[in-house]
């Protein structure tokens, strides 16, 4: 799981991207027609990304422009989301503009890219639609009450470089509490309407909120740079910072948690629904059918979804067999995965000894990657212990995007949270999807390639993203990892996680399942842990449709994969291939197809 999007978390709204991108060669325009069209299409990018910056600061912080750094942005607002569904369609009335059959085949790739993600935005903002989202801005898998402590602490996108950068953060804390009241505000709308989020994400909103508090201000991730001042913060303006950021965590920030707090358990939460499908939601099914065409950027229905994940679930469970056969486990699969749950010898000794075979993992990978890429990330990869505060919720892993300068690493955030429930098999597969070549790989790369337009390099959809770091799973074997047999059985675990969503997602939100049934059905067909379970299916139940994009994604690359290598035969070249998939940031994942059948017609001939 990726942490890119500041804003879209602040808003509690996915990035919407689908498809259909034209592979029907076109005659070529003269020379002049082209470059006049494809300068008019960058001009247009280029002045849709910089105004998104302006609208969106925190973004903008995210990318390393901090001409805005004093301020949060306007989230959560009518002016904000009113100027955000303006600026969709004027994107998408110059788009129109632009003639396509004059463009290059690099700029139709891009003008088709664009197309999608901005008609999909448009979706989001639809009257049947908006009133579903916008009156729950928040969830305790994302939103501002978790996305502030890790942004202001010094170790996220926020810069502490100098005094400037400590006036700016404390100009953001003054401008936090009135974004914690706009957040009660729409809750309320969604009160009125009666359009509620679940008993249960309430509840884990409102411990998360506790974790905070329970801590003194000195003592909260908003004071870690208060603990860490660079060189060029000069010390007589130390005690002067200290005692500003002491008082605006202590009369801004912890009051407007204590009233977000406040309101949930005491207002919203009785008014809150008990059952956690979609489906029970007034408007569920209408929003559960866009969420898994905005996640998986193809037109689905839940049930072939569902069916998709049983016959996935079965194939791997086959798999899984051949492994408990190898090590001579004597039982049931069932008795296997409560094997693999329990013996003590796959628990991890200490954090310190987590911490250190993540490190241990990542040099291994290091030395093998060139096998399988000729084009690397410059921008480092660090490996970091989830904060304390927010561990009990967090996945097992996720990824931080770097800075594509090089001023900020990568970072794979590994959970050391109820270290039983951290079984060391499932490590090396953990981190080829969080570190490299997985996110990391996908999503640097995308940044570092200035040749793209912004959104191509920063921008994305979760089919793709998610997509190529479940592929990038299935690269152990010609990494030379998982040599270890339950090492490999961990990989397998890891993609029948995949495998199950598609049945738990699509269970919960168009099936009426229970959250019990879908821990339950985990239990049963992995040898994940009842932590790492309940946390995975209190995620489907914040962010619906989401996890189905994971598995579908895969098996489109995996799918043009065997084409390109059926066609090329032996001229099939793994680094080429993977530089086609990479090489154009994140795509819709019909537009990844046309690009990847091109590249083979013209491999075939040349």
């Amino acid at each position: 799981m990726t942490r890119r999007s500041a804003a879209l978390l602040l808003l509690g709204l996915a990035a919407c991207t689908t498809p259909t991108a034209s592979t029907e060669p076109e005659p070529a325009p003269p020379t002049a027609a082209r470059q006049n069209e494809g300068e008019r299409l960058r001009a247009l990018f280029a002045a849709s990304d910089a105004a998104m910056l302006r609208r969106n600061p925190i973004t903008a912080i995210g990318r390393g422009d901090y001409s805005n750094a004093d301020k949060l942005g306007d989230y959560y607002s009518d002016a904000y989301v009113a100027a955000e569904k303006a600026a969709v369609e004027s994107d998408l009335a110059a788009l129109e503009r632009i003639d396509r059959s004059a463009l290059n085949a690099t700029d139709q790739l891009a003008y088709d890219v664009f197309k999608f993600g901005r008609e999909q935005d448009l979706k989001g903002f639809a009257p049947d639609i908006l009133p579903l989202t916008i009156v729950r801005p928040i969830n305790h898998f994302g939103g501002l009450q978790s996305f502030y402590p890790v942004f202001a602490s010094g170790r996220s996108i926020a810069p502490f470089r100098n005094v400037d950068d400590y006036e700016d953060n404390l100009s953001r804390h003054r401008q936090f509490g009135p974004l914690v009241d706009r957040i009660i505000a729409r809750f309320r709308q969604g009160l009125a309407s009666g359009v509620v989020d679940t008993k249960l994400t309430v509840r884990n909103m409102v411990e998360q909120i506790d974790n905070l508090l329970r801590d003194a201000p000195e003592a909260s991730p908003f004071y870690d740079p208060i603990e860490n001042f660079p060189a060029a913060v000069p010390a007589a303006e130390r005690e002067r910072l200290r005692q500003a950021h002491l008082a605006a965590i202590r009369d801004d920030i912890y009051p407007a948690y204590r009233r977000l707090r406040t309101f949930l358990q005491e207002e919203y939460l009785p008014r809150a629904r008990d059952q956690v499908g979609l489906m029970y939601m007034q408007g569920g099914e209408r929003l559960y059918r866009r969420l898994i065409e905005e996640n998986t950027t193809l037109p689905l229905e839940a049930q072939a979804v569902h069916e998709l994940g049983l016959r996935e679930v079965a194939r791997i469970r086959g798999e899984m067999e051949a492994i408990k056969t190898r090590v001579g486990f004597n039982g049931t699969l069932a008795q296997f995965f409560e094997h693999l749950r329990t013996d003590p010898r796959f628990t991890p000794p200490s954090r310190e000894w987590l911490r250190n075979r993540y490190y241990e993992i990542g040099r291994t990978v290091d030395q093998r990657i060139g096998r399988l890429f000729s084009n690397l990330p410059r921008t480092r990869l660090e490996v970091r212990e989830v904060e304390a505060f927010r561990e009990r919720t967090e996945a097992a892993g996720s990824y931080q995007d770097g800075a594509p300068d090089g001023s900020r690493p990568g970072v794979f955030y590994f959970n050391a949270y109820d270290l039983p429930a951290r079984p060391t098999w499932g490590m090396e597969t953990l981190y080829l999807h969080e570190g490299a070549p997985g996110h990391h790989f996908q999503i640097m790369l995308a940044a570092e390639n200035e040749a793209l337009p912004n959104f191509m390099r920063y921008g994305g959809n979760t089919a793709f993203v998610e997509g190529w770091a479940l592929y990038a799973e299935t690269l152990w074997d010609e990494l030379g990892m998982e040599t270890d047999p339950y090492q490999r059985f961990g990989g397998l675990n890891d993609e029948m996680l995949r495998a199950m969503r598609l049945v738990v997602d699509t269970g919960i939100h168009a099936q009426g399942w229970t959250r019990e049934r879908a821990i339950r059905y985990m239990l049963d067909n992995s040898g994940l842990t009842e932590t790492d379970v309940t946390a995975e299916v209190e995620r489907y139940i914040a962010i619906p449709g989401q996890a189905l994009a994971y598995k579908l994604g895969q098996l489109k690359i995996l799918e043009l994969r065997a084409r390109a290598e059926q066609a090329l035969g032996s001229r099939f070249d793994i680094r080429a291939f993977h530089d086609q998939v990479l090489n154009s940031g994140s795509l819709p994942l019909t537009v990844l197809e046309a690009k990847i059948d091109t590249w083979i017609a013209a491999q075939r001939a040349g």
